[in-house]
């Protein structure tokens, strides 16, 4: 059921139905790394460099092979710090363009059903900056673990793919269900969700692919979503807010 999932949202990534999206998608998420990525290193260049010429002013001649290798840490760091950003910006450009990818795969792939109800733009937004923040602090965690020797990958991978395969599978849920219906669907099936997550997180770890990543989770949780929904009769399946 997963790995099927996971194969119609990959089919819908190159969609001529989604191909807009696509777009919007991978703009977005490139201008958002690249004006981290400026940041960050305009941070690191006005408050971190300078320490090494107020503490470090008579270093001689011989050693200056250190100012090279701080320069490499200095990238390589600047580098995970992006790496990591990743998964909170996924966060944040999957709540902009969710309710678009939703809308591509049920006309796409399940045209006999009764189509969603998007989110109110106001409860869309405000969901999204608390999925922001949860996905930063989980990967803050994450970070301090990476240090720790045997379990660094490991709670890279647990840590978003819990938190990526339960907020998205919650959006998805939402577009038919209230939020407390969503999560109680989200509970009911929290297996097979985070197993989703994971797929999520081993996607987000692939470099360059991983900037269609809002896209991917997009599409399989709402593909998730409705096959787990035809298998669970006891939660019934209608758009949110329909006869409410």
């Amino acid at each position: 059921m997963i790995l099927d999932a996971a194969r119609l949202s990959l089919i819908n990534l190159f969609a001529p139905e989604t191909r807009s999206v696509f777009w919007k998608v991978l703009g977005l998420t490139i201008l958002v790394l690249v004006g981290l990525w400026l940041a960050l290193r305009q941070t690191f260049v006005s408050v971190v460099w300078p320490w090494f010429a107020v503490y470090m002013p008579d270093v001689p001649d011989w050693a200056g092979w250190l100012t090279l290798v701080a320069a490499i840490f200095a990238g390589v760091g600047l580098a995970l710090a992006l790496a990591l950003l990743i998964a909170p910006i996924t966060a944040l450009i999957a709540g902009l363009f969710l309710d678009d990818v939703a809308e591509v795969v049920e006309k796409r792939d399940y045209p006999g059903d009764q189509a969603g109800q998007a989110m109110p733009l106001g409860q869309a937004i405000i969901s999204s900056l608390q999925f922001l923040g949860v996905v930063i602090a989980g990967n803050i965690l994450a970070l301090l673990l990476l240090f720790v020797p045997g379990i660094n990958l490991i709670a890279f991978f647990l840590v978003n793919g819990y938190l990526l395969g339960r907020e998205f599978f919650e959006f998805a849920a939402m577009r038919f269900r209230s939020p407390p219906e969503a999560r109680a669907f989200r509970s009911k099936h929290r297996g097979t969700v985070f197993l989703a997550g994971l797929l999520i997180a081993c996607f987000l770890a692939v470099p360059i692919v991983n900037l269609l990543t809002p896209l991917f989770a997009a599409g399989l949780m709402v593909h998730l979503h409705k096959k787990i929904s035809r298998r669970d009769p006891t939660f019934r399946l209608e758009p949110h807010g329909a006869g409410r």
